[in-house]
């Protein structure tokens, strides 16, 4: 399998916004590193037309070069790259390979590969926090998006009754599944859509960590999922779209509690009812 790798050279606020961007045209594995970042995309999947167009707002500020390769050893570049993250005195995110300094209430164990969700990224760092506020014992959860499985795991690590989770991407499920057996933890996965899952509706607490886009166009989805006084947890959009996002979630009886913001990402809590 080959892939279309870009490599771009940008400050760290430009990173976190071009990282969303590029994210919405199929790239799906990202390394920082201190100059920028590179993503990576699988090549049959790849738009060169449709990356000009998001890069070329931010000419000037950006120098970025395309390359193709052959698949990378995934578990070699994210040993190199993957720090630790204390998401909170509570929690503490590491790979297998870390050993923390002091002990954690919560301790979550990901390995990556090429799957989102360690941690690093804000919207991650704001899922996981507001998950931590929340009581999740006994609770029946779904986590779209799963990525890694770093949501879901929260949520039976925080005493979930049941988990249902989904990715669309094949290698995402693998490691969600391989994530779980490290964190000793289950929850059903499914390869697809939240449209393709097998649903055990309603649910106590649905968790998205997607974009903007789909957040909006699967809003009643997930109004119609949950029970009645139930939560809805999203992230993956930015400070300027939370009056958008709310307004949408009204419309379907979706209430907004509260907002958690880390470097102008946004996760958002909102109750059924």
């Amino acid at each position: 399998m080959h892939f279309i790798t870009v490599q771009l050279k940008c400050g760290e606020e430009l990173s976190e916004i071009l990282q969303a961007l590029i994210g919405n045209i199929g790239f799906d594995s990202f390394l920082e590193d201190e100059n920028g970042f590179e993503a990576s995309i699988e090549k049959d999947q790849y738009a060169e037309e449709e990356l000009k167009e998001v890069l070329a707002p931010f000419e000037g500020q950006i120098e970025y070069t395309v390359r193709e390769e052959e698949k990378k050893n995934w578990n070699k570049l994210w040993e190199e790259n993957y720090d630790m993250v204390e998401i909170s005195e509570e929690l503490i995110i590491r790979a297998s390979f870390h050993k923390p300094e002091k002990p954690y209430p919560y301790e979550i164990v990901i390995n990556p590969k090429m799957s989102f969700g360690t941690g690093h990224h804000p919207t991650t760092t704001l899922m996981l926090r507001n998950q931590l506020k929340l009581d999740h014992k006994d609770k029946i959860v779904a986590d779209l998006g799963a990525g890694t499985g770093i949501l879901a795991i929260m949520a039976k690590k925080l005493g979930a009754k049941l988990v249902d989770a989904c990715d669309i991407e094949e290698w995402a499920v693998e490691n969600a599944i391989e994530n779980a057996k490290i964190n000793e933890v289950d929850f059903d996965m499914t390869q697809g859509t939240v449209q393709e899952m097998t649903l055990h509706a309603p649910y106590d607490i649905v968790i998205a960590n997607i974009n903007r886009n789909v957040l909006l166009t699967e809003m009643q989805l997930y109004a119609e999922m949950l029970k009645e006084n139930g939560t809805l947890l999203l992230s993956g959009f930015y400070t300027e779209d939370i009056e958008t996002m709310q307004a949408e979630a009204e419309k379907h009886g979706l209430s907004y509690e509260s907002h958690l913001e880390l470097r102008n990402w946004v996760s958002m809590r909102l109750k059924k009812g």
